[in-house]
């Protein structure tokens, strides 16, 4: 079943349509992994071939884990296949990951959210890749024979995502939507970088995808000095009114005893 739907989903990526939202998305992953370095990147899932994105990356190291390899070339297959929620790598040892709409496919995505934290080091990078819920794309099934890719039936709001993440103690970086074309099989998608930038500034909420970044935050601990090695601090206009009160009664013991 997983090796059919990978399948399906690699070939809407060779439609006309399909095939425009790859090429845009390889434009907003660039922008996105410029400046990201380290040692190990790790991509989970895979959407295009193995060296769609990942040629990109500047770290030393690169690597996509899918849960099922496809029936194409051997460029289309993952470098290794796993389960997203069950990780085959040791804690704190990657640097970046990507999510390219990985959650849009899976029934758990809070299980691979947290082994993204897990296996991510301290300010390590995490970028994901969504379909909008609502927008021209959101409104697929009022449309017959839409054309958004099989399988993608787990759409992720951004307002959630951020909310999940922000649970784990990540730092939301950045986000920005794209694609705004509608979701026919039939649509050519000659579009171009002027309508993209027109649908950012008037029509975000329309946008087909998003694309959301986010970091590791470093937990730092702050030392506080025990209560019981603070020094006991007399508060001022206390000590005197005391004495004053003690002075006082033992005059007024002396005046009024009939004995003295």
């Amino acid at each position: 079943m997983q090796v059919e739907r990978s399948q399906m989903t690699q070939d809407w990526l060779q439609t006309p349509l399909g095939a425009a939202l790859l090429r845009r998305e390889v434009r907003v992953i660039e922008e996105a992994l410029d400046g990201v370095f380290g040692e190990q990147c790790l991509q989970l899932g895979l959407w295009g071939d193995n060296r769609t994105f990942m040629r990109f990356t500047r770290t030393q190291c690169c690597s996509v884990i899918a849960e099922s390899r496809t029936t194409e070339a051997s460029a289309s297959k993952p470098c290794a296949v796993g389960d997203m929620h069950r990780l085959p790598l040791e804690s704190d040892s990657v640097d970046a990951i990507l999510l390219p709409h990985t959650l849009d496919y899976s029934d758990r995505p809070h299980a691979i959210l947290r082994e993204v934290d897990r296996v991510l080091r301290r300010d390590g990078r995490l970028i994901v890749l969504g379909f909008k819920p609502i927008g021209l794309w959101g409104l697929r099934r009022l449309i017959p024979g839409a054309g958004i890719p099989p399988g993608a039936d787990h759409l992720i709001s951004e307002r959630r995502l951020k909310d999940w993440l922000q649970l784990l103690d990540m730092r939301i970086e950045g986000t920005s939507r794209y694609f705004f074309r509608w979701p026919l099989p039939g649509n050519k998608a000659r579009g171009s970088s002027k309508w993209e930038r027109l649908g950012q500034a008037w029509w975000p909420e329309l946008a087909a995808c998003y694309m959301l970044s986010a970091q590791k935050r470093v937990s730092t601990l702050t030392p506080v000095k025990s209560l019981w090695r603070l020094k006991p601090k007399v508060v001022a206009g206390l000590a005197e009114p005391s004495t004053r009160a003690s002075q006082a009664s033992r005059i007024s013991r002396i005046r009024f005893d009939p004995n003295h």
